[in-house]
């Protein structure tokens, strides 16, 4: 029972995320709006992470599993791909290293901010 409810937790904040996504006139995925409500709602402490800790285990665990159906959609899809695989390539390499780099930099002024800190103190 205790997973059934962490389950239904989940079921209704995605169930809200994809409502927003029909209310609200922007190009965002109900999927996004979802874990933004979870996450607003995680760190207002309205829903406990042990009040959902199993079952996002249980779904973290069998990932891998749940992008089957997006990679069978891409082999289906491997005739329109095949004209713009240099652009996919481009976009994958340049998008890559954009997010490496500002990653980084962020994880530079994070620590040089803790070590001032510490410094400080």
């Amino acid at each position: 029972m205790k997973w059934f409810k962490q389950f239904l937790v989940i079921i209704l904040v995605s169930f809200i995320g994809e409502m927003c996504n029909y209310l609200i006139p922007l190009p965002v995925p109900g999927s996004i709006y979802g874990m933004l409500i979870l996450f607003i709602l995680l760190i207002c402490n309205i829903i406990k992470v042990n009040e959902i800790k199993e079952v996002s285990r249980f779904l973290i665990d069998i990932m891998p599993i749940l992008f089957i159906p997006s990679a069978v959609g891409i082999i289906l899809k491997l005739d329109i791909l095949k004209e713009i695989w240099y652009q996919i390539l481009i976009i994958t390499i340049v998008s890559t290293m954009v997010v490496m780099g500002i990653t980084g930099v962020t994880t530079q002024f994070i620590i040089k901010r803790k070590k001032r800190k510490i410094e400080n103190e």
